[in-house]
């Protein structure tokens, strides 16, 4: 059965992270962010969000251990930092109901989303400049970057929350990323 762990960055939804997984069929855990990489077996890691980046732990050792990672919310900012992109203050702010345009309809992650989904997100903060090897997969009306991908790394992030009730085709995002997870094997 293909794992996939959850690193908590201290959000509010991680402990849904985890059951969304485990609902699509995926043996899943959740460990706290200053958990070693070398303390966890996986075929796949989901870099939790949370409220502060610079409370990241060791998420951004997890990038390194050779599965696919899926960054969401703080989680792919932490990605965007780790590799040269930068994060700032979203002009949004809080959470809401976005409508997000897929711009890659071949990406492994978000195409099978196209051509918009609906999600909640927040936008406190975001990715505001993508690292170099990454491709923008989605945007929308208040954000530039609403995912991220980097499919030769097998590194995947979302601005939105695909755990929550709110986002339509939340399960979808995981079952992809767990078919990812799979073939990486």
């Amino acid at each position: 059965m293909t794992t996939i762990v959850v690193v908590d960055n201290g959000g509010q939804f991680t402990h849904l992270e985890g059951r969304a997984l485990d609902d699509i069929g995926v043996e899943t855990g959740i460990v706290g962010n200053s958990t070693p990489p070398d303390e966890v077996d996986a075929d796949g890691i989901v870099l939790s969000g949370g409220p502060e980046i610079d409370e990241r732990g060791r998420s951004g050792e997890y990038l390194d251990a050779d599965v696919p990672v899926l960054g969401i919310c703080l989680g792919m900012q932490i990605i965007a930092d780790e590799y040269g992109g930068a994060v700032g203050a979203g002009e949004y702010g809080g959470y809401a109901d976005v409508t997000v345009d897929i711009d890659d309809e071949t990406d492994p992650l978000v195409g099978s989303l196209a051509p918009e989904t609906r999600v909640w997100a927040s936008h406190a903060d975001q990715v505001t400049a993508l690292p170099d090897g990454f491709d923008r997969t989605a945007t929308s009306d208040v954000c530039g970057i609403e995912a991220m991908s980097d499919a030769e790394r097998d590194l995947y992030g979302v601005q939105w929350h695909p755990e929550v009730a709110h986002t339509e085709r939340g399960e979808e995002l995981f079952a992809n990323f767990r078919a990812i997870c799979e073939s990486d094997d």
